[in-house]
């Protein structure tokens, strides 16, 4: 496993990375930044925890209501997202600021 240092909300991150899980891990990493700024954008939230825990919500409510794919597609690709979280978690994990 590789590590890929991100940045999220001009803050950076150390992630592990399968091999061969950079673009995923760049676009998951993408949109968790978008998502971020445009709560910290709107001016109404200032604190990065409450910020990360919108977000996460908003990403959720996105991936429960999207259309979801054949049953055999989204079983496999569930350890990737455990493992995505999982890598999220211990990098949040470490910063102060958050949790």
């Amino acid at each position: 496993m590789k590590q890929m240092e991100v940045t999220i909300m001009g803050q950076s991150y150390l992630l592990g990375c399968p091999d061969g899980g950079e673009a995923a891990l760049t676009a998951a990493v993408a949109q968790v930044d978008r998502e971020m700024s445009a709560i910290r954008d709107a001016g109404k939230v200032k604190a990065r925890e409450r910020i990360a825990v919108l977000a996460a919500l908003n990403l959720a409510y996105q991936l429960a209501d999207a259309p979801r794919e054949a049953p055999a597609t989204a079983a496999s690709s569930s350890p990737e997202v455990d493992a995505l979280i999982k890598r999220l978690d211990e990098a949040l994990g470490h910063d102060g600021q958050l949790l």
